[in-house]
């Protein structure tokens, strides 16, 4: 069994030591074998920012994370570090690598930059991006979990937040969906869901879902939705039958912790197109 928890939108400059507390202490308490960072840090790359960033990772100890940068990321209002070095904050605290990786027996984890800094708020993906991820697949073994991280999302919740849909989107999850990918992490709307995106784009070869986390520690919490967090708990020790249980932790004010809310087992090696296997429980 592995255990992978994602964390996304955090906004360090607007997060809530309240919520900080507790997200922390359900770390403690699972253990998660990886973090996933899927993109705004901060809420304006700042020095300061980033560094309170980087204290919160250094919390976790010898825990791996995989950290993306999301559009928050990139100076705003300094216009020449954004053209000359939009990154510099970001790879001071967290390395040169925009696009970081994680492999273990049971997990392939594949950071993929989707930030551009001539873009305010969209994100975008090329194609060399997507083959990238392609050829990495090409050593996949039977057992992992093949997860692509993204900040911007691939499919949307609702009718209004298509403006905020990945550049590009199509055309890689058509090429991920054949060279086997199984999740796609994002975060960006600050509005947590799964979503078969099988169900989405009809004519994909095989099963795959988009995994988007809220806001997990900011203020700027989506109207009534909450801080939240996913756990991804999968268990691939039968190549023949992976299993994955993606569960949303919301934060509850009144007991100041983080509950869980929701989950949706996924059966991951089924090739059936005719039904979403996401079920809400």
């Amino acid at each position: 069994m592995t255990l992978l928890l994602q964390i996304s939108d955090p906004h360090f400059g607007t997060e809530q030591p309240p919520v900080v507390d507790a997200l922390l202490r359900l770390a403690h308490t699972l253990q998660p074998d990886l973090v996933v960072m899927s993109g705004d840090i901060t809420q304006r790359a700042r020095r300061a920012q980033f560094s309170a960033a980087r204290a919160f990772v250094d919390t976790f100890g010898a825990t791996p994370f995989v950290v993306v940068p999301g559009n928050h990321d990139i100076p705003l209002y300094n216009l020449f570090a954004r053209i000359a070095h939009p990154y510099a904050n970001h790879q001071r605290v967290f390395g040169r690598d925009l696009e970081p990786e994680f492999e273990s027996t049971e997990l392939l984890v594949m950071g993929v930059n989707t930030t551009r800094a001539y873009r305010h708020k969209d994100g975008e993906i090329s194609t060399q991006q997507v083959e990238r991820v392609v050829r990495r697949l090409e050593r996949v073994t039977p057992r992992q979990l093949r997860v692509v991280v993204t900040h911007q999302p691939v499919v949307a919740a609702r009718a209004n937040d298509f403006r905020n849909l990945l550049h590009g989107r199509e055309h890689a999850i058509e090429r991920w969906s054949q060279a086997g990918v199984d999740l796609i992490l994002g975060g960006h709307m600050h509005l947590p869901y799964v979503a078969p995106l099988h169900v989405a784009y009809k004519d994909l070869p095989r099963q795959m879902w988009a995994v988007q986390a809220g806001t997990s520690l900011s203020s700027r919490v989506r109207g009534t939705v909450p801080n939240s967090v996913n756990v991804i708990d999968y268990d691939g020790s039968n190549a023949g039958a992976r299993r994955a249980i993606i569960a949303r932790w919301d934060f509850n004010q009144a007991h100041a912790s983080f509950e869980p809310v929701m989950q949706h087992k996924l059966d991951l090696n089924s090739e059936s197109l005719k039904t979403p296997l996401a079920t809400l429980l």
